[in-house]
């Protein structure tokens, strides 16, 4: 194992990186006027004494040895990571936005608030769902606050017995758990052979208890509910909402309006389809879309235009109220407004064209080496499984593994549920023919192994800093805090 000495082993006494001004004589008593004696620290910081270039030198090196966006072909696409124009980063940055206070004036941001309001109207515009709010920072939190704002209907409406909630199997983990932390029972339907919602099974299990159904499309094989406006209207029939889970509407924007396919709520992970960083669990935005009569159960504070100006409003009694502080991650709405200014909408059916065309491409140069369960025709992602490479006792974390050696990040791996040995691939729109025909080869040499010389797979990697890493371990006892002695570590 080839390790990086962690600052704290660099140290060495003297050296400095920053000559900081003299301490003024009265710092003592200033502090212990502002901070309760109790809380003041009695000795020195332990933090090592170092030089500014071997900082440098220290993180720089960490960075490359790391497989990111920015470094190499990352098939877990979207779903964690999409490709980040710099030009979203710069806007984000302006002092105009990183150096307000969300409790000024309102008369003090109408900057802020325009650009807010603008993206509200954009994404109401490109989902046909008109009322839109910013304030969930993720699309899990997007979930939890559209399944509260349909308690609230429901309960407005005198119809407390609707606490079931549909979810194909197919569906992202999220959504059960998000029906389950609201109050409702979520009831489980099973995908057709081809992969799909069947309305025949879905017609068995709506009625008057049911609340909404939970649909992804295209769903997490990649699929595309081909009978979705047959599904509606089932479920509208029985009195109940659907709500889409927009985590792949990347593939459908500026294409497909969701409310024209019958949604009547959903949310948007702005980091799968307006390129926010996301990558490592953070910072993101998830804002909820929905057709004007769920719009007095939207969050608030809201941002609303009057004549000329652009305010917060709170006076909403049917609102579920705040989920976020403030108005949410606004940095990332800065960075989705301006990949949508950027684009515009002929730009926006460009990139949902491309992910479509890419995920086929690279599905039609690796389907003879891996099973594809459910077609060989896709939207922006698809599933193989590695049942194939498994009778040689090659898993599909064996293959994700190996990709390290051959410098690709691994693809999602054992989702979705009900594909064995799962591997799903989403190379996104920004990606090139020659990336697309390398990551294939790689994967054909792996399938090669797996047949021929199965342990070259099983105990991969073998070129990266560390080896295969106890990753149950890992996330079971974490250990996130250097020791102030390195001798405590075990």
């Amino acid at each position: 194992m080839c390790t990086v000495p962690s600052l704290f082993e660099q140290d060495a006494k003297g050296r400095i990186g920053a000559d900081l001004p003299d301490e003024p004589s009265d710092t003592g008593e200033h502090l212990a006027q502002a901070i309760p004696a109790h809380l003041l620290r009695s000795g020195s910081l332990p933090i090592p004494e170092l030089s500014e270039p071997a900082v440098v030198r220290h993180f720089t090196r960490l960075s490359s040895r790391v497989l990111g966006v920015d470094t190499t072909f990352y098939p877990l696409g979207s779903c964690t990571m999409k490709y980040n124009p710099k030009v979203n980063e710069v806007a984000a940055s302006l002092e105009g936005f990183t150096h307000v206070h969300p409790a000024q004036p309102q008369s003090t941001v109408q900057g802020v608030l325009r650009i807010c309001y603008e993206l509200q109207e954009a994404l109401g515009t490109l989902t046909g769902l008109p009322a839109v709010s910013l304030q969930p920072p993720a699309g899990a939190h997007g979930e939890f606050t559209a399944l509260l704002m349909i308690r609230a209907y429901f309960e407005d409406r005198g119809e407390s017995q609707r606490r079931e909630v549909i979810i194909p199997d197919t569906a992202h983990g999220t959504n059960p758990a998000s029906a389950a932390r609201c109050g409702f029972v979520p009831v489980a339907l099973k995908s057709s052979s081809r992969g799909r919602i069947d309305p025949k099974q879905l017609a068995d299990l709506v009625g008057p208890q049911t609340a909404c159904l939970m649909i992804t499309n295209p769903n997490t094989l990649g699929l595309f509910e081909d009978q979705i406006t047959e599904v509606a209207e089932l479920v509208h029939q029985a009195g109940a909402l659907i709500y889409m889970d927009g985590a792949n509407f990347n593939a459908l924007v500026a294409r497909v309006r969701p409310a024209d396919c019958g949604a009547d709520l959903m949310h948007i992970n702005l980091h799968k389809t307006f390129s926010v960083p996301h990558g490592g669990g953070g910072p993101g935005a998830g804002p909820i879309c929905v057709r004007e009569f769920l719009r007095p159960y939207l969050p608030t504070p809201r941002v609303e235009k009057t004549e000329e100006r652009y305010c917060l409003t709170t006076n909403h009694p049917k609102s579920i109220g705040r989920v976020r502080s403030f108005l949410g991650n606004v940095l990332n709405v800065v960075r989705s407004y301006t990949y949508i200014r950027q684009l515009g909408v002929e730009g926006l059916r460009d990139v949902s064209g491309h992910a479509v065309l890419n995920a086929n491409y690279l599905l039609a140069l690796l389907h003879e080496a891996f099973e594809v369960p459910f077609g060989r025709r896709c939207m922006h992602e698809f599933v193989l499984s590695a049942t194939r490479q498994k009778h040689n006792g090659v898993k599909a974390m064996d293959i994700a593994k190996k990709l390290l050696d051959y410098g690709f990040h691994p693809p999602t791996t054992y989702f979705p549920l009900i594909v064995p040995e799962a591997l799903m691939v989403e190379p996104t729109e920004t990606e090139n023919q020659e990336t697309l025909v390398a990551f294939a080869q790689a994967m054909l040499e792996i399938a090669r192994l797996a047949e021929e010389t199965p342990h070259e797979v099983t105990s991969a990697p073998r070129t990266t800093p560390v080896d295969r890493l106890d990753e149950l371990a890992a996330a079971r006892n974490p250990v996130l805090v250097w020791p102030q002695n390195p001798c405590e570590q075990t």
